[in-house]
């Protein structure tokens, strides 16, 4: 499958809530946006902290901005924070530079969109996404 619906997009969020439930984690938000970074789909457990919202798109919203995974927007904000803050800036403050935002991939290896999930440990939520995005049959991209 490589389009990215809204039904898709939703069946992305149960999924990765499913197993943030499964896994007992903190309450989780995730985000689902397209290639063009417009958000596709949103949800928020109950009790999900304030503002995971932003911090979802965020992670979402760095991955398809750059092409790559926010865990890969985490190593190079260590190894050239200067260069992470610009980029930052340059997406107007939605990027979120540690795990969490994984791509999407279609066809010819395209990017599709990106999910982002935020609630509990940057592990958890990437794994939260990837369980999202393996059920829904998407190919995902956390690198």
């Amino acid at each position: 499958m490589t389009e990215l619906t809204l039904t898709v997009a939703q069946t992305v969020i149960a999924a990765a809530l499913a197993h943030a439930r499964e896994k007992s984690l903190a309450p989780m938000a995730v985000a689902v946006l397209d290639a063009r970074a417009a958000l596709k789909a949103f949800a928020a457990e109950d009790g999900t902290a304030l503002r995971r919202a932003e911090i979802a798109i965020g992670k979402a919203n760095g991955a398809v901005s750059m092409g790559v995974g926010s865990r890969t927007l985490a190593k190079n904000a260590a190894e050239r924070p200067h260069f992470i803050a610009a980029v930052t800036h340059a997406v107007g403050g939605s990027l979120i530079p540690v795990a969490g935002g994984v791509l999407i991939r279609g066809a010819n290896n395209t990017v599709i969109g990106a999910v982002g999930v935020s609630g509990d440990t940057s592990d958890n939520d990437e794994a939260c996404g990837l369980a999202g995005l393996t059920a829904a049959g998407l190919r995902a991209d956390p690198s």
